[in-house]
């Protein structure tokens, strides 16, 4: 089978299925709590992060929803001149280059900086749920909120060179801060009984962290896992 044929089923599959759950929902709580497992994927920093998503909703409407949104997570990778700012890596290259002319270092030594990451996400706002089918609720809310996160490199696998660079660019022995982001997002909710479902959500955002080392950002966030509906029914309110 083609990559694109699959990439449509994949896509549309849920879709599918919804068409078959065909009818109205007939209870829609007031509160909506949700948990999972979450992965964070910063494809530009190679940077994978699991952990934990929650997300707390209030619906005045079944249409739409507002709510609070939290991630945590952690992961590991390794930092290369190319991941930093072109202006960086060249003052790294310019450096390093009469110490590789005068055989102290290797001429294809390039320093590398393996890193732990800390990151939480935290949001708030609106979302417009499309609630034409029984079994299956479609969802979709910008994505805009505050991001924190902390690098802290790992010295006990960094050699003189490195040891040098990291107390140059974090003097501290780590690096953390707190930006803001902006993206848009979406979830598909499988409601099997009207009080618990399995909610699987997707989320892509742009972010400023660390800007005067790395250039801006795209980070993508998926996560799946149990989701709890309670309260009064608003979808019989007049």
């Amino acid at each position: 089978m083609k990559t694109s044929n699959r990439f449509a089923i994949c896509i549309l599959s849920p879709l599918l299925l919804a068409s078959i759950a065909l009818g109205q929902q007939d209870y829609v709580g007031r509160y909506d709590v949700y948990g999972g497992f979450m992965y964070l994927d910063s494809p530009g920093l190679s940077l994978g992060e699991k952990g934990f998503h929650t997300q707390i909703g209030l619906n005045p409407a079944k249409w739409y929803s507002l709510g609070f949104d939290f991630s945590a997570g952690t992961g590991d990778t390794t930092l290369t001149p190319s991941m930093l700012k072109s202006s960086i890596a060249q003052q790294i290259g310019g450096a390093l280059a009469p110490l590789i002319a005068a055989g102290v270092l290797p001429s294809n030594y390039s320093p590398v900086v393996p890193e732990h990451s800390t990151t939480q996400t935290y949001a708030a706002g609106p979302q417009l749920n499309y609630r034409h089918f029984r079994w299956v609720t479609l969802s979709i809310h910008p994505s805009v909120g505050a991001i924190h996160e902390e690098a802290t490199p790992i010295v006990a696998k960094l050699d003189p060179i490195e040891t040098l660079l990291v107390s140059q660019l974090a003097p501290s022995g780590k690096l953390q801060q707190w930006v803001g982001f902006y993206g848009v997002g979406g979830a598909i909710d499988f409601n099997v009984s009207q009080h618990f479902g399995l909610r699987v959500t997707t989320d892509l955002v742009h972010d400023h962290l660390f800007a005067s080392l790395v250039n801006t950002r795209n980070t993508v966030r998926f996560s799946v896992g149990p989701t709890f509906h309670m309260g009064k029914n608003v979808a019989a309110q007049k």
